[in-house]
């Protein structure tokens, strides 16, 4: 896979950052670059893969949100929308240019005995891999960072989760040491900058957080173990200040931008009926207060979505501004606002459904705590979140609670978040209403993407024989 050697390029994101470009060893075999750095070191590695991290959340998001229905293309047969076959090659390569740098930034960690470093590049490798292995399943790992093999094998889905899971583990054994020679740097961690006395127990918590998303992805299979996510939440995030999030960037937050474009040019980020409807009291009999948090009143002071598959509605098509989109008012989505990577919400969320079948109490204290949490993320006022938390189709009780509930509160709770798309595939998109998209291509709903076509270019006789995109991952199954 010759593009391997290029995953090492940072000029995208070291551009964006206003940092010098950091150079590895897959550049021993071009020529030197007078822009790029001979020896990167662990602070410019560490900047540049917490924002990469960041960045790929958006990147990956930005395919599933159609699929989930949080959005919905403003023309007919939107690609996305409707499941067509769709080329997400930029995407690919920018999660293994995250990778390689991360690769890199461990490799250096090792070699300078700092154990905080190389917990840390062991999180980044691992999220950006799960990443991969979610959107298509098999995938290069184990032979993808030797720079004597251009075409590396793809190794087997489910062995791409083990190395994941293998990833996260080590990370958490790293992180756990307190001797490190090398302490991490505040300043240039894009993700948790905050001070260096937490730096450490800070992604030692984040190491946590995507153990609990590993376990909890495999409920449907035999080897779910709940009592092993319950663990690793229990040693994860305590509160919102926990949340896994990055916030810098050069001009705003690429989903502000999203948003700018709709208000100028009636471009993408329609946001879809099905998401308006379980919000504004259609699809639930309450109206949720985080909606005038997402999104703001159409012309026509509504709150409406547009259909996925069909398009904008007539008479206005997308000119007047009278369906929803995505809103720079929003603290989701505005000018300075964070690209949340995982959040204590969520991670309450993943511990009301892993002790649902075990402990009833536990399960519900963690769904209301999982659904106040969210609230104050998107800034709801007390009143009116006590006040949608006191509505009987919310506040159910222990012995009432379902499941579907839980699944119904995280869905809302992931607005914009990559793993939204793991929960609905998981879930087998039963969310209350919920429906296939108008002139969809598949005859059920979307559970894997094609591989790119610049993997068929460089690393045809590796890349596996074209599934449908109908058919189910391992954990899926």
């Amino acid at each position: 896979m010759q593009k391997i050697i290029k995953y090492t390029l940072l000029s995208a994101i070291i551009a964006t950052l206003g940092l010098q470009g950091c150079k590895d060893s897959y550049f021993d075999k071009l020529s030197d670059n007078p822009n790029q750095v001979a020896t990167p070191s662990l602070n410019a590695l560490l900047a540049t893969s917490t924002y990469k991290a960041g960045f790929n959340n958006y990147s990956v998001a930005s395919i599933i949100l159609p699929y989930v229905q949080y959005t919905a293309n403003p023309a007919a047969n939107g690609a996305g929308d409707t499941y067509q076959a769709i080329d997400f090659s930029s995407t690919w390569d920018l999660l293994y240019y995250a990778m390689a740098d991360a690769n890199e930034l461990k490799k250096l960690a090792v070699t300078q005995n700092s154990s905080e470093y190389k917990g840390v590049a062991d999180v980044l490798i691992a999220y950006n891999l799960m990443m991969a292995n979610d959107l298509w399943g098999d995938a290069p790992f184990s032979e993808a960072f030797n720079i004597d093999n251009l075409v590396p094998k793809y190794d087997k889905q489910q062995d791409v989760y083990t190395s994941t899971m293998t990833l996260v583990d080590e990370a958490i054994t790293e992180l756990s040491k307190t001797n490190s020679a090398i302490k991490l740097a505040a300043a240039s961690d894009l993700i948790y900058g905050t001070t260096a006395t937490t730096e450490r127990a800070n992604w030692l918590k984040m190491a946590y957080a995507l153990k609990a998303r590993l376990l909890i992805k495999v409920s449907k299979r035999n080897t779910y173990n709940p009592a092993s996510v319950l663990d690793a939440v229990s040693k994860s995030f305590a509160s919102n200040d926990d949340d896994a999030r990055m916030q810098t960037f050069k001009e705003r937050s690429p989903w502000a931008t999203v948003a700018l474009n709709n208000e100028q040019q009636s471009l993408g980020g329609w946001l879809s009926e099905q998401f308006i409807d379980a919000l504004n009291g259609t699809t639930y009999p309450v109206f949720d207060p985080r909606l005038p948090k997402i999104t703001d009143l159409t012309v026509d002071g509504k709150y409406i979505g547009t259909v996925n598959g069909a398009g904008n509605r007539a008479p206005g098509a997308n000119t007047r501004k009278d369906e929803n989109y995505i809103s720079r008012n929003s603290p989701w989505s505005g000018n300075t606002s964070p690209i949340f990577i995982v959040t204590y919400a969520e991670l309450k969320f993943i511990e009301a459904e892993a002790a649902f079948d075990t402990d009833r109490t536990r399960s519900y204290n963690a769904y209301l705590t999982a659904i106040r949490a969210n609230m104050d993320k998107f800034q709801v006022s007390a009143t009116d979140k006590e006040a949608y938390m006191a509505q009987p189709t919310v506040a159910v009780g222990a012995a009432a609670l379902t499941k579907d509930l839980i699944f119904k509160e995280k869905y809302i709770a992931t607005y914009l978040n990559p793993e939204a798309w793991n929960d609905a595939r998981r879930f087998d998109y039963k969310y209350k209403d919920f429906t296939m998209p108008v002139n969809a291509a598949l005859p059920t709903f979307i559970r894997r993407l094609d591989y790119p076509q610049g993997e068929r270019s460089k690393n045809g006789g590796n890349v596996p024989v074209e599934v449908l995109r109908t058919t189910r991952l391992w954990w899926d199954q």
